[in-house]
C-alpha cells in the first residue's frame, strides 16, 4: 500500500466557489481529499471544483451508493463545500457513522422559511413570515400585516439572488413574480417564495466553525448596502472589534442559533440584522463565507474559515485546545469592497492600466474584476453582477477609506465596452459620495493595540493586470464576497 493510500481522507460535497480553499487546508494536515457531487453534472454557475486536487472525484449516485463507495476510503470526515451539498452531507455521514449534524434539521439548514420556524420553535428571536407559490397569497399577507416594507425572497438561495424589498403591493406581486416558476443558481426550481417583515436595523455577517458543538467565532463583519429600487446593493464589509460594539451580542445569539438548527460540526455562515430588541437572523449556510479568501483573512483575523474547519475534522482535540469558545482577533482595519456598476454592454477588454492603477493603491491586498472580455456587463442588482472584488487590509482607517473611494472613482473605467454596446450610465456624483466611508466612520472599527502584528502594504502580493486579465470568468463572481448564506 503506498504512502498517499496511508493517508486520512476528507470528503467534500459541493466544494464550488470558497470550497477550493478546502482541499487545500486540508493537505496542509496531511488529509487527502475525495469529491462528491449531488447532481448529476456539475454546476456551471458557479466555480467549479479543481477536481486535480482530489484523490479521487466519486460520480453521481444515490446516496446509499455513494456511502457504499465512499467507505472503501475509510473516510474521517464529511463536510459541504458549498450550499447545495448540505443535505447530502449530513446524509453521507449519517450513513458512515462519522460526526455530523445529523438530517432530522437537514430542511431547516437549506429551506429559508424551515429555518425560521425552527428558530421559532426554540424560542429564539426570529423575523415573522409567510410562504406559497400564489403571488396573490404573498400579496394578501403583507397586505394584512399592514407594515410595509417587506422582504421578498426565494426559499433556497444565494449571493441575495431575488431577494427584493418592498414598499407596497405592487412590488411584491413584481418581486414575487419574478421568482416563481425560474431556477436558482443551483438548478432548484423555485415553486414557492418567501415573504418576511423588515427587520429594521445594521447588517452584520458572522462565520463560525464547529466540532462537537464547541465553537470559534472566525469573524464579524458590518454590511454597508445600498438601496437601488427594490434591491439591496452590496458596497463593502467592514471588520468589527470581537470585543466590543454589537459583535459580543451578535456572537451569543448565534450560539443560540446553532443549537436551534442542530449546527454542531462544520462551517457556518451567518446574516443579521441588530433590531432594537436585539440581533435577528436573516440566514445561515452550513458551509464556508464565499468570502474566505485564506491570506487576507489570516491578515486581518489571525487565522481564516478554511484552515479552521480543516483543522476542526482532522485533528479535533488540538482545535478544542487552540480554538474551542474563543473569537477572532483583529489585527488591522479591513474592508471587503464589492463594486457595483449601472453600465450595460458587451465587455471588449480590461484598462490595464486603470487595474494597476487600483493594484497600486496603498491598502489594496487583492483586485478581481468579474467580467472577462467578450462577457456582457450589467447593472448591479445581487452579488452575482457585481463588477469586481477589492480586499483592503491596512493598520490606518484614513488609508483605508481613501483608497475605497479611489477605487469608487476607477471602478467603471477598468472595462471598455465595445463600441455599438457601450451605456453611458455612470452614477451620480452625490450618490457614490453617499457610499464613502468617512474617516471617522470608518475608525469605529477599534484599531488593533500597538502590540499586535499588523501586516505592512509592503509585504502585500499583488498580481500583474496581465495575470488578472486572464484569471477573470464570469462563474467566478461566486467567489465575489458571496457574503448571503
Amino acid at each position: 500500500m503506498s504512502g498517499a493510500e496511508l493517508r486520512p481522507v476528507a470528503v467534500l460535497v459541493d466544494a464550488y466557489t470558497t470550497g477550493n480553499h478546502l482541499p487545500i487546508a486540508f493537505a496542509k494536515l496531511g488529509v487527502d481529499v475525495v469529491h462528491v457531487q449531488s447532481t448529476p453534472e456539475l454546476m456551471t454557475s458557479m466555480r467549479l471544483p479543481e477536481l486535480s486536487r482530489y484523490r479521487a472525484a466519486l460520480p453521481y449516485g444515490t446516496p446509499a451508493e455513494t456511502a457504499e463507495r465512499l467507505a472503501a476510503y475509510a473516510p474521517i470526515c464529511v463536510v459541504a463545500g458549498q450550499e447545495p451539498g448540505v443535505p447530502l452531507a449530513d446524509e453521507l455521514a449519517e450513513r458512515l457513522g462519522l460526526p455530523g449534524n445529523g438530517t432530522a434539521l437537514s430542511a431547516a439548514r437549506r429551506d429559508k422559511y424551515e429555518m425560521i420556524e425552527a428558530l421559532r420553535r426554540s424560542g429564539v428571536r426570529c423575523a415573522e413570515q409567510y410562504k406559497s407559490g400564489s403571488a396573490d397569497a404573498l400579496v394578501a399577507w403583507a397586505e394584512r400585516r399592514a407594515d410595509y416594507p417587506v422582504v421578498v425572497k426565494p426559499l433556497s438561495s444565494a449571493a441575495t439572488e431575488g431577494v427584493a424589498i418592498c414598499s407596497d403591493a405592487r412590488e411584491v406581486r413584481e418581486a414575487a413574480e419574478a421568482v416563481l416558476g425560474t431556477v436558482n443558481i443551483f438548478g432548484e426550481r423555485n415553486d414557492e417564495v418567501l415573504v418576511q417583515s423588515f427587520l429594521r436595523g445594521e447588517e452584520y455577517m458572522a462565520d463560525f466553525v464547529s466540532y462537537d458543538g464547541e465553537r470559534y467565532a472566525c469573524c464579524v463583519w458590518q454590511y454597508h448596502k445600498r438601496l437601488v429600487g427594490t434591491h439591496r446593493i452590496y458596497d463593502r464589509d467592514t471588520v468589527l472589534p470581537p470585543d466590543a460594539g454589537p459583535a459580543p451580542a451578535i456572537i451569543a445569539y448565534l450560539h443560540e442559533v446553532h443549537d436551534a438548527l442542530g449546527l454542531a460540526y462544520g462551517p457556518t455562515h451567518a446574516e443579521v440584522i441588530v433590531t432594537p430588541e436585539g440581533p435577528v437572523l436573516v440566514e445561515i449556510g452550513a458551509r464556508l463565507s464565499g468570502g474566505v479568501v485564506p491570506d487576507f483573512h489570516d491578515r486581518c483575523l489571525g487565522g481564516n474559515q478554511a484552515d479552521l474547519t480543516a483543522l476542526a475534522h482532522a485533528r479535533p482535540e488540538e482545535f478544542r485546545a487552540r480554538h474551542a469558545g474563543r473569537t477572532y482577533r483583529k489585527l488591522a482595519e479591513a474592508s471587503m469592497v464589492l463594486t457595483s456598476t449601472t453600465l450595460d454592454g458587451v465587455v471588449e477588454e480590461l484598462d490595464e492600466e486603470v487595474v494597476a492603477e487600483i493594484q497600486a493603491l496603498e491598502s489594496v491586498h487583492t483586485f478581481v474584476p468579474k467580467v472577462a472580455p467578450g462577457k456582457r456587463i450589467r447593472p448591479t442588482v445581487d452579488l452575482y453582477t457585481a463588477t469586481a472584488a477589492v480586499h483592503l487590509v491596512h493598520d490606518s482607517a484614513e488609508t483605508l477609506a481613501r483608497d475605497y473611494a479611489r477605487v469608487q472613482e476607477l471602478k467603471d473605467r477598468v472595462y471598455r465596452l465595445r463600441a455599438e454596446q457601450t451605456a453611458t450610465a455612470v452614477a451620480a456624483p452625490n450618490a457614490i459620495a453617499t457610499a464613502v466611508a468617512t474617516p471617522a466612520a470608518t475608525a469605529t472599527a477599534v484599531v488593533a493595540p500597538a502590540d499586535t502584528a499588523v501586516a505592512t502594504p509592503a509585504a502585500t502580493a499583488v498580481a500583474t493586470p496581465a495575470a488578472i486579465a486572464t484569471a477573470v470568468a464570469a462563474p467566478a463572481a461566486a467567489d465575489a464576497s458571496e457574503a448571503a448564506a
